[in-house]
């Protein structure tokens, strides 16, 4: 079924019309949808940084807003962490602090990110576009 209007089709998926305007504007810019392809479908960034509900789903008003890590390591992993921190909008980081994270595979003061974060070598213009999409996401509750 083919909806002509964002808000009908907001109202019949159940999201706040914000939301749902929000998310055509985003896919209308290039950059936002070719970092919205390589977070979701290459990185699978929400695999770890988003929570599930009670049947395993992702929480949608919740998407890469943080969350419990639903994995343990099968051996003894010095200082493994129970949640993956919230990456919607990424608080706390420059729009450059995060193109060279995801370039580099170095936080901004130095060190490797702690495992399971893989340690990224992402090429320039695709990390330019991962964070221009994860900018554009909204950081507080749904």
């Amino acid at each position: 079924m083919r909806f002509k209007s964002v808000a009908v089709a907001a109202v019949v998926a159940g999201l706040p019309l914000a939301a749902a305007l929000s998310q055509e504007r985003d896919r209308s810019d290039p950059q936002i949808a070719r970092g919205k392809y390589l977070v979701e479908e290459i990185a699978q960034c929400g695999m770890c940084h988003t929570p599930r509900n009670e049947r395993g789903e992702f929480e949608p008003v919740s998407w890469l807003r943080g969350g419990p890590l639903e994995f343990e390591p099968t051996h003894a992993v010095r200082d493994w962490p129970t949640t993956a921190p919230p990456i919607a909008g990424l608080p706390g980081w420059s729009r450059e602090q995060a193109i060279r994270f995801l370039e580099t595979g170095v936080t901004p003061n130095g060190i490797q990110p702690r495992r399971p974060m893989p340690q990224y070598r992402i090429r320039h213009d695709d990390a330019v576009a991962m964070v221009a999409y994860l900018k554009s996401l909204k950081t507080g509750p749904g």
